[in-house]
């Protein structure tokens, strides 16, 4: 990174990163397709109405994870080993506890954000028992996130997008196979979701296992720090909040549309 032009390595480092976020992006996405091809309307009501909702609570830690890559990139550059390794662990010891918390919250309180929001009758109880699975994956999704935000932060940002590629066909792939060959509807996305998501965080764990370098994890070593905490959340509790304004005026939106009904 500190030989030769900018230009090229600017490129050659954001063009993976675009792809994997839109890649995300199309998780749910593939969902939404599915359902609406092969389970109907009521199916395609129910997942798109909860794609605002959820994305107000991901958007939030995906956020705050830019704060672990920020630090993680500072100590790696200043070659701050113990501080880089510490750093690694406090980030994914946080992913681990939030998305353990967000699954919780998911979990109960699901059906009363959507009734909040307006979502019809008619589809409520398979909006909620999507978002419900979904909230389930949120624990390796979150880990995924914070991983990938170490490795981009000693950039790489090639090996992220290749794990999300490999759970992306993953994923669209069980779509269909749940959805056309077991009739299993929105709990069959949601299931598919779950276990993508599951891939990536294992495959973005053992890259960071395996590695000789400082961001080498150690699962023995996970512990929150404070010190370090106090660092990511200054950096990137702004940026979660930034994107969670953003993605509650959908959420503001996605509510005058479902006074509209199911169709």
């Amino acid at each position: 990174m500190c030989n030769g032009t900018i230009m090229d390595k600017l490129i050659s480092f954001s063009i993976p990163l675009m792809l994997s976020g839109i890649l995300q992006l199309m998780f749910n996405a593939v969902d939404i397709v599915v359902v609406g091809r092969f389970s109907g309307s009521q199916a395609l009501a129910a997942v798109g109405s909860t794609t605002a909702l959820i994305n107000v609570f991901t958007n939030l830690f995906i956020g705050i994870s830019l704060g672990a890559n920020v630090l993680a990139a500072r100590y790696y550059a200043a070659g701050k080993t113990k501080e880089m390794s510490e750093t690694v662990h406090t980030a994914i010891a946080l992913a681990l506890v939030s998305g353990v918390a967000m699954a919780v919250i998911g979990v109960v309180f699901a059906r009363g954000a959507l009734e909040i929001m307006g979502t019809p009758d008619d589809v409520i109880a398979k909006s909620t028992l999507y978002m419900r699975i979904y909230f389930c994956g949120m624990p390796f999704f979150m880990m995924y996130n914070y991983g990938a935000a170490i490795l981009r932060a000693v950039g790489d940002t090639k090996r992220p997008l290749i794990f999300l590629i490999v759970s992306g066909v993953i994923n669209a792939v069980l779509n269909l196979f749940l959805v056309i060959g077991f009739h299993l509807d929105v709990a069959g996305v949601g299931i598919a979701t779950v276990i993508s998501q599951l891939v990536s965080c294992i495959l973005v764990l053992r890259c960071l296992h395996h590695t000789e370098s400082s961001y080498q994890l150690h699962l023995a070593k996970l512990r929150i720090r404070s010190v370090y905490l106090k660092q990511i959340f200054e950096v990137g509790v702004p940026a979660g909040i930034q994107s969670t304004v953003i993605n509650i005026s959908n959420a503001m939106l996605q509510s005058s549309v479902n006074s509209f009904g199911a169709i």
